[in-house]
């Protein structure tokens, strides 16, 4: 590795980012939704206390899945105490949501805005932001998980007016009902913009236009219910030994007159692209529409059909092991067992869990994502010593990196490095809100060819973006933030701490075990740590006026080598 000038070049970890779901990348069955039976692990009879956080590595561990990465202070403060409490904790921390910071924004010229590169990412910039060093991490961590299910894409010269509704539809609802969800992502001006609805006018018998099918058929294969039935364990239901469809043309077809009639709401000038669309009736259709087990009679008020709609679909009983499993897989396990699957769908169907404290999370009533997401986190594989574990996607691995060296002055207008962090072989090859396609980052079912994961059936969404390039891309993106020399000229945003490990630097066995805990929950294996510490004793300490220079080379590449490892890259 070359840490003396340029960008560093760690080729192993080019070659295999991960060492515990498979090495490689490339195709693979990506319309797959659900492993084969069996595959992960089998879940476990643990005593009652089984969420008690007894020690540094287990904070951290689960930092890790509910949070952006714990700070040495997080580490701290979480020992010793039950991860249902700390959970608890959490759902009552108040929101902060994102449209009131993007507002201001209106009182600017709508020709200049959105062309102004400063101007047209704010909302991107307040994530950052948030992310990093916002006190509601798990309501945060879970606004970036929904956004790779319920998925508006961004391309970088689109308005922010339009896209802090949209996450304020998931952020302000994360804690909420999954109903919620679809009703408030529905009437959002960036999913009807992205998804073709807006503007959706009625069928028109003399020009032969039909409304546009590009919502309906979305919601239901990607937000709702899924291609193909399904037991709660997320399996496949099948039929005579062959898989069952969910809907049919027909469904998409009858669907679609639900979804016209919204629009903006033109008359109110810049506040149209903020407010929530507003249904025309002229421009509704008053047809009869029959899908899946919903009949909405013709002549129904635009509204209330958009509403009746969305009972019918959320009534389905796909929604909870299609939506539960993706919540596991954006939280904790890549390639979750079944069992596991069926105890977040129990929950998300009751809307309520029990922690194993006899804490009670949720309100009862079905699709509650308090009760979803705590047995999401609290499942008791989460608590065992091994476990097959969760790739982490290049943003997760990188917040995690600058909160833990308790960077300062985040300003991400600042970073012209955060402008973008989308392209592969530049940057971090992921983007917050700005996926390729409705589709997201990568495919949920996703078995990676060629890998160890893939040759058992696992599926590891992540490793779809995956390659060398990517993997290149991204140890350099991490090595401008370790250095501290991404922020534009003579600015001084993003100033990581480097105190706590300047004290380690005579001990590199020392600093390494620091870094080992706050990054990877102490999982280096003892090789890799051996490496690590051999590289850094090389490095020379000079005398004088050197002296301080080396001291922080030392501990810059000491963090480099672990959060650009293997094992960084996976929580386990």
């Amino acid at each position: 590795m070359d840490v003396s000038m340029g960008r560093a070049r760690w080729w192993p970890v080019a070659a295999c980012i991960t060492l515990v779901l498979g090495c490689g990348g490339g195709g693979g069955d990506d319309e797959a939704v659900t492993p084969p039976p069996g595959s992960g692990n089998p879940p476990s009879n643990p005593p009652v206390s089984y969420s008690l956080i007894e020690s540094e590595a287990s904070a951290q561990r689960f930092l890790s899945t509910t949070t952006f990465g714990g700070t040495h202070a997080d580490i701290d403060a979480l020992v010793g105490r039950d991860a249902a409490e700390w959970l608890a904790d959490e759902f009552a921390k108040p929101a902060v949501a994102y449209t009131p910071r993007v507002r201001p924004l209106l009182t600017q010229n709508l020709t200049s805005f959105g062309q102004s590169r400063a101007d047209r990412n704010h909302h991107s910039d307040f994530f950052w932001e948030a992310a990093i060093g916002a006190d509601d991490q798990l309501r945060q961590r879970a606004l970036f998980a929904l956004s790779q299910i319920v998925v508006v894409g961004q391309t970088t010269n689109n308005h922010p007016h339009r896209y802090a509704p949209y996450m304020d539809a998931l952020y302000l609802n994360a804690f909420g009902n999954y109903r919620d969800i679809l009703q408030d992502i529905t009437y959002t001006p960036a999913m009807g913009r992205y998804l073709t609805y807006e503007n959706n006018r009625k069928a028109d018998p003399n020009t032969g236009r039909l409304p546009d099918e590009n919502y309906a058929r979305e919601i239901l294969q990607l937000f709702s219910i899924g291609l193909l039935e399904l037991n709660m364990d997320g399996t496949p239901e099948l039929q005579g030994g062959e898989t069952i469809e969910t809907y049919d043309n027909d469904d998409i077809v009858n669907l679609a007159r639900v979804f016209t009639g919204l629009r903006f709401q033109r008359d109110l000038g810049p506040d149209g692209w903020i407010e929530p669309l507003l249904m025309f009736e002229n421009f509704h259709s008053e047809a009869e529409k029959a899908f899946l087990e919903t009949v909405i009679p013709a002549g129904t008020t635009g509204d209330v059909t958009i509403s009746l709609a969305l009972d019918g679909i959320f009534a389905h009983d796909n929604v909870a092991p299609f939506i539960g499993r993706q919540l596991i897989q954006r939280f904790t396990m890549s390639s979750p067992p079944p069992e596991y699957v069926e105890r977040v769908a129990t929950a998300f169907e009751s809307g309520s869990f029990e922690a194993g404290n006899g804490r009670q999370f949720g309100t009862g009533q079905r699709g509650d994502m308090q009760a979803t997401l705590a047995a999401v986190l609290l499942d008791p594989l989460m608590f065992e010593d091994t476990v097959a574990g969760k790739l982490r996607e290049p943003v997760l691995r990188f917040v995690h990196l600058v909160r833990g060296m308790e960077t300062t002055n985040i300003a991400a207008a600042n970073e012209n490095r955060l402008r973008s962090t989308s392209d592969s072989g530049t940057s971090l090859g992921q983007h917050p809100f700005r996926p390729p396609s409705v589709f997201n980052f990568y495919r949920p079912g996703y078995v990676a060819p060629n890998t160890v994961s893939g040759d058992q059936g696992m599926t590891a969404p992540e490793l779809q973006i995956v390659n060398g390039a990517s993997s290149i891309g991204y140890l350099n993106f991490m090595t401008d933030y370790v250095y501290d020399r991404s922020s534009n000229g003579g600015t001084d945003s993003f100033a990581p701490n480097y105190d706590p490990w300047l004290s380690l630097v005579d001990d590199s066995a020392a600093l390494v075990d620091d870094l080992d805990l706050l990054f990877t929950g102490g999982r280096l294996p003892v090789g890799e740590r051996s490496d690590i510490v051999a590289l850094i004793d090389q490095m020379p300490l000079r005398t004088g006026n050197n002296l301080a220079n080396d001291q922080l080379r030392r501990v810059q590449t000491a963090i480099l080598l672990v959060t650009t490892s293997p094992t960084f890259a996976v929580v386990q």
